[in-house]
């Protein structure tokens, strides 16, 4: 039986995106179901697929496997020759922990900066967290690439689950234009170029819904507002 994979809008979610990139990209077969966000039916839709009431989640056959990164550590074990994770031991302990670390951390560019890939918005000062963020984001990938980048234009040379979790951080410093190095730029590069991603933007940018809270470049905004005593 194929696995079904249960997402949503891929406009937006960029935890769905994760595993579907990471699935994809490296052609290992599933079959999609995409719920979109804030209609009535969705929570009722999700909880056909999801104990948890969230997506993504992974059906295959009798299991079921919710959360981005739980998907993938499944996966590495219904899948091992896949290449999910590096095969040498010191890359894959990287490769896991600098996952781990975007699944618990980066909150100040997730919160000011939420996946939007049909939005392209002008570079500005962000606000010091984004900041702080941006520049350990840079090390990783720097550190990664310097260390175990060789053979390929990816963190650990091939893609892998490590690249599936930065994807979504990406477009982020794509789409709001934030400024990086070279060597970031070329990484990110990579990323966009991939045909995986290429197959997800394509199908996000013919949605038709919208979240509206993410639509316009107003969470770090209000934020500075607020700071100038604009707003309460």
């Amino acid at each position: 039986m194929t696995p079904i994979l249960v997402i949503a809008n891929k406009l937006y979610s960029s935890w769905s995106l994760r595993p579907w990139i990471l699935l994809r990209q490296l052609g290992l077969a599933f079959e999609e179901v995409l719920v979109p966000l804030h209609q009535p039916e969705t929570a009722a839709a999700i909880r056909r697929y999801s104990p948890a009431g969230k997506v993504p989640v992974l059906v295959d056959g009798g299991v079921t496997v919710w959360d981005s990164l739980s998907i993938i550590e499944y996966a590495a074990e219904r899948w091992p020759e896949a290449g999910i994770w590096p095969r040498d031991v010191a890359a894959r302990a990287l490769a896991r922990s600098i996952s781990a670390e975007m699944h618990s951390g980066f909150m100040g560019l997730r919160r000011a900066c939420p996946m939007n890939l049909g939005k392209s918005f002008a570079g500005r000062d962000r606000g010091e967290q984004v900041a702080v963020d941006v520049a350990r984001i840079e090390e990783i990938w720097a550190d990664a690439r310097r260390r175990f980048g060789e053979g390929g234009p990816f963190l650990f040379g091939a893609f892998t689950a490590a690249d599936a979790m930065y994807a979504p951080v990406v477009t982020r410093l794509d789409t709001y234009g934030i400024e990086v190095g070279a060597g970031t730029r070329a990484y990110m590069d990579a990323i966009l170029g991939c045909s995986a991603f290429g197959e997800w933007r394509e199908a996000a940018l013919r949605e038709s819904w919208v979240v509206d809270a993410d639509e316009v470049d107003e969470p770090a905004l209000a934020d500075h507002r607020r700071e100038i005593g604009a707003l309460p």
